[in-house]
């Protein structure tokens, strides 16, 4: 990922990372999840929460502790950003989820 790109992932992980433990709680993030934007739920396939679990699932929470790691969350946001070739698109994507 690029400057650019790993900035606003950083932005949204320290907007739910209020203490700098490396770690968010999941029931923080639900709080400012917006999956309305999400082609699925546009096209009436999926729910918000169905878009948000399916979110939660892909991060891996190995330990299931319950909580995403900042390495789980930038693995995660790599992945994202290898399928958008639009720096400014990827950037408005992450603004819109999450409310930035």
């Amino acid at each position: 990922m690029n400057e650019r790109r790993q900035a606003i992932v950083d932005k949204a992980f320290l907007t739910f990372d209020r203490d700098f433990s490396g770690f968010i709680e999941v029931q923080d993030i639900k709080k400012s999840f917006n999956a309305s934007f999400h082609p699925k739920v546009q096209q009436g396939l999926m729910t918000e929460e169905q878009v948000f679990l399916e979110f939660l699932q892909n991060f891996g929470d190995v330990n299931r502790d319950g909580r995403i790691s900042r390495q789980e969350w930038n693995d995660y946001y790599s992945a994202v950003s290898a399928s958008i070739e639009n720096d400014d698109h990827f950037i408005e994507l992450m603004k819109a989820c999450w409310k930035l």
